[in-house]
């Protein structure tokens, strides 16, 4: 699944994973998801087949699309040549991208924007507290008098669980609000304050270490680029 402008979030037992522009989310067979459009977003989706599919990661992911494996998604995900000469060419063709296709994501590196879904009961609820309120800044320690667990415990079981720490966790969930908030259209200073920094420049920076770009630079990216197969589709309502 790949998004040319807006952002998607794409939910599996295993979590979710948050797709800006020009990222490709990979979800392997076996895997039961589903997806959501956020803003103004063009969605494209490609299909492997088995004997590719055995070579990208068993487990969801998310890379950055090289300008090469950007163009090879256009094209997939264009209308077929239904001309009865060019027919049988035009599958081979496509075969042939889809096989530089999974050779660009094998060079491409797995990109830190999957939020893991905890399975604990503890661990539960303080995510269902920071969902409904990402700006939330109460420690671990105060989190965990709320549920009636140690920040010791609850260290413990994020590492063991999500192989991160609570903190770690938090960022990842603030930053998906942020490309959320940033895809309705508002801008770096309301989206620092409603997802937890301090002041802007703390968000710009932890935006710019997860996402690769500073929010100012990542919103142009979001804007519509006229492609000759728009396949664009607007996000479904709240």
């Amino acid at each position: 699944m790949y998004a040319a402008r807006g952002v998607l979030s794409v939910q599996t037992e295993r979590g979710t994973s948050i797709v800006p522009a020009n990222r490709v989310a990979w979800t392997p067979a076996g895997f039961s998801h589903y997806h959501r459009a956020h803003g103004h977003t063009d969605m494209r989706i490609v299909f492997l087949p088995a004997s590719l599919a055995r070579l990208v990661p068993g487990h969801p992911a998310v890379f950055t699309a090289s300008d090469l494996a950007r163009e090879i998604l256009l094209t997939l995900t264009g209308p077929p040549n239904y001309d009865r000469g060019a027919r049988d060419y035009d599958r081979s063709a496509r075969a042939r991208l889809r096989r530089v296709l999974v050779d660009q994501l094998d060079e491409a590196h797995e990109h830190p924007l999957h939020l893991p879904e905890p399975q604990d009961d503890r661990l539960q609820a303080i995510a269902r507290m920071l969902y409904q309120e990402p700006s939330d800044n109460t420690s671990l320690a105060e989190l965990g008098r709320t549920i009636g667990a140690s920040s010791r415990t609850l260290s413990r079981l994020f590492h063991h669980e999500l192989g991160m720490t609570f903190y770690e966790w938090r960022t990842q969930l603030r930053i998906y609000h942020a490309l959320v908030l940033l895809a309705d259209g508002h801008d770096t200073t309301h989206v620092a304050h409603a997802c937890g920094w301090a002041n802007p420049s703390s968000f710009i920076a932890a935006f710019t270490n997860v996402i690769g770009t500073t929010p100012g630079r990542h919103r142009p990216s979001n804007q519509p680029r006229p492609t000759p197969h728009d396949l664009s589709s607007p996000s479904p309502p709240p």
